[in-house]
Parts: structure tokens; sequence; C-alpha cells
């Protein structure tokens, strides 16, 4: 029986790929993500700016760089499955940006635990980024989209990085240092 399902897989064709449920939503979750980058490079920008660290500052900076070359990976996916690069807001992002914006708003300028309220909120969207790219790859991969699966499983590893470093960088002393601020 697994044979039968094997061959009866290796004989879809483009068309009926391409008119799938399963297409459909990889398609949908793309047009998500894709704007959850938009919308994430403003946000990160801000973390830099108002990040009184200058490792965290400068993490987040970079990532902000590699977040604007993710944006036009993420184009070249859309391409690469013969589709426009069309943005859907992302509610999961949306919120998660708004918390991010809360945090600093709720924490004082120059404070340390700003910096930890800043890292709390980058490594929620980096574990968003992080299913998100996970599953585009695997749906990518199922639907035979072999060269959108490898240029989402590079950004995966790139979100994956970013997490490690936001937490060596909190674990390195921002969260020590914090612990002992006053209000």
């Amino acid at each position: 029986m697994a044979t039968k399902a094997k061959t009866a897989t290796a004989e879809t064709t483009t068309t009926e790929v391409s008119e799938s449920a399963l297409n459909e939503l990889f398609i949908d979750e793309l047009k998500d993500i894709y704007w959850a980058e938009k919308h994430l490079t403003k946000a990160l920008a801000k973390m830099a700016k108002k990040a009184t660290s200058d490792e965290l500052r400068t993490a987040l900076q970079n990532h902000l760089t590699e977040t604007e070359g993710q944006i036009t990976r993420l184009e070249s996916v859309f391409e690469s499955i013969g589709e426009k690069a069309v943005a859907k807001k992302c509610e999961a992002m949306n919120g998660l940006i708004k918390e991010a914006e809360e945090i600093m708003e709720d924490t004082e300028d120059g404070s340390i635990t700003r910096d930890a309220g800043i890292i709390s909120a980058a490594q929620k969207s980096e574990h968003y980024e992080i299913a998100s790219y996970g599953t585009l790859k695997t749906l990518a991969a199922t639907l035979g989209y072999n060269e959108a699966a490898e240029l989402l499983g590079q950004t995966l590893e790139e979100e994956k990085n970013a997490d490690a470093l936001l937490t060596q960088i909190a674990e390195a002393g921002i969260n020590t240092s914090a612990k002992s601020e006053k209000k």
C-alpha cells in the first residue's frame, strides 16, 4: 500500500499541486510571514534604538540587516513558485510587535531592565519565526518546491542563530544586572 501511495504522489502534476488546498495554505502562510518580516524591520530598528547595551544594540542592528535580506529571500520564494509577493497582515506578529512597544514604554530609558524586556520581546518574535519557517520549509518540500524549501531553510537557520545570540547576550550579564536594578 505504501508503494501505491508513493506512485500516486510521484504522478501528481504541477496543476494538481497548484490547485491543492495544501498549496493554498502554503501561499497564505508565505504572505503572512512576508508581512511579519516587513513590519518586524521597523520594530527591530526601534528596539535597537532603545537598547542600552552596545552588544544588544549591535545584535539587533545586525539582525535588522539580516531581516531585510530575508524579505528579499521571501520574494525569491514567491518567484520560485510562480506567485507574486503579496503581504497579508500577520495578527501574531502584529501582537508581538505591540507587546514589544509596551515593554519599551513601560520600562525606563537607559534601564538594563528594558534591555532584558527587549530581549524577551525579540525572542518571542524569533520563536514565532522559527515555527513559521520550519512549517513553511516542510510544506515546500511536501509540495515539491525544492528551491523554496532550500531558501526557507536558510532563513530558518538564521532565525535560530539570532535566538541563540539573544540568549547568550541575556545570560552573559543583562539578566543578572537587571535583577539588581531598582525600580
